[in-house]
């Protein structure tokens, strides 16, 4: 998932977008470590190192990875499943929306 994800970044860098990542690794350190080796860009939170942690529990997260994508209202669009090229062509869909709203400055 990270090259699809650092793709994206890279993608919609001046655009309306952002990953936020929720992270369940035990070891906060190595955590960190591997946010360096994988080219992690975006925001990633540590969920107390537990799948079963404060975030996933609001969120009801039952399995991982899990991907909401949440568009510029704030509704959740989509939830998984959520991949490749769905994700992409979920992506082109509400991007331009969001863009819209920008310029408009409705919300």
């Amino acid at each position: 998932m990270y090259p699809h994800e650092r793709s994206l970044v890279s993608e919609y860098a001046s655009r309306p977008f952002a990953i936020i990542g929720v992270n369940s690794d035990k070891d906060r350190e190595v955590l960190k470590e591997r946010i360096i080796e994988e080219s992690i860009t975006w925001r990633s939170f540590w969920n107390d190192g537990s799948t079963r942690g404060p975030i996933s529990t609001q969120w009801n997260v039952s399995g991982w990875p899990t991907l909401y994508l949440i568009d510029h209202e704030g509704v959740i669009r989509y939830k998984d499943p959520l991949r490749g090229d769905l994700l992409d062509e979920a992506l082109k869909e509400l991007v331009p929306l969001a863009e819209k709203a920008l310029k408009t400055g409705s919300r």
